[in-house]
């Protein structure tokens, strides 16, 4: 006789990867509201108590579809290389179609349960902040000591979700190298601000 799986870490590997696997195809095809538990048990040839033993709901399986787990041990040799780095991942955690199509859904999901913003911010947020601190510290950003990380990736996470998921850009590399230029030297660069100041100074 086959041995069964149990539930808890001797749980059926590739049943997730079915499961995951059906989530995303689903995602792309009919969308985050048409994703039902009842769809995928379908797509991927499992019951529906497989998958409640697994994920608490449907929000929480999306998300661990959607998102796999960040951070890196490459270390960044300066803080734009940071920054660059943490642009250029955010940009691509959200640029897939499933994540697009997943990303509104999730979004008013976490509004309703605390403990899904909870998971997700342990496995996206967390290790980013934590790496970008210890570029942001009194001593580590000249002429902007105590710069406020979460701040920075707010802004990050704000414009690649919105211009993901809302205005849904294809040119993702082009959008990168945008969004790194206005953040690491703004809307007026150093070089331009002495001009600027002089051309708006009263005659």
């Amino acid at each position: 006789m086959t041995a069964r799986h149990r539930l808890g870490p001797h749980r059926d590997p590739a049943v997730d990867r079915a499961v995951l696997d059906a989530a995303r195809a689903l995602l792309v095809e009919q969308g985050y509201g048409a994703t039902s538990i009842d769809a995928i048990a379908a797509r991927a040839g499992v019951s529906r108590p497989s998958i409640y033993r697994r994920w608490p709901s449907k929000a929480h399986l999306i998300a661990q579809a959607v998102f796999p787990d960040v951070g890196s041990e490459k270390v960044a040799p300066d803080l734009l290389s940071e920054v660059r780095k943490v642009i250029r991942g955010t940009i691509q955690l959200f640029g897939s179609a499933e994540t697009r199509a997943a990303m509104p859904g999730l979004m008013a999901e976490m509004r309703e349960d605390p403990s899904l913003y909870r998971k997700l911010s342990a496995r996206l947020d967390t290790p980013t902040r934590e790496e970008l601190t210890g570029y942001l510290g009194e001593n580590a950003a000249p002429g902007r000591p105590g710069l406020d990380p979460n701040t920075v990736l707010d802004t990050v996470a704000g414009a690649a979700l919105f211009a993901m998921c809302i205005r849904d850009i294809d040119d993702l590399d082009g959008f990168a190298a945008s969004l790194e230029d206005l953040l690491l030297y703004g809307i007026v660069g150093a070089r331009d601000r002495a001009a600027l100041r002089q051309s708006e100074a009263p005659s």
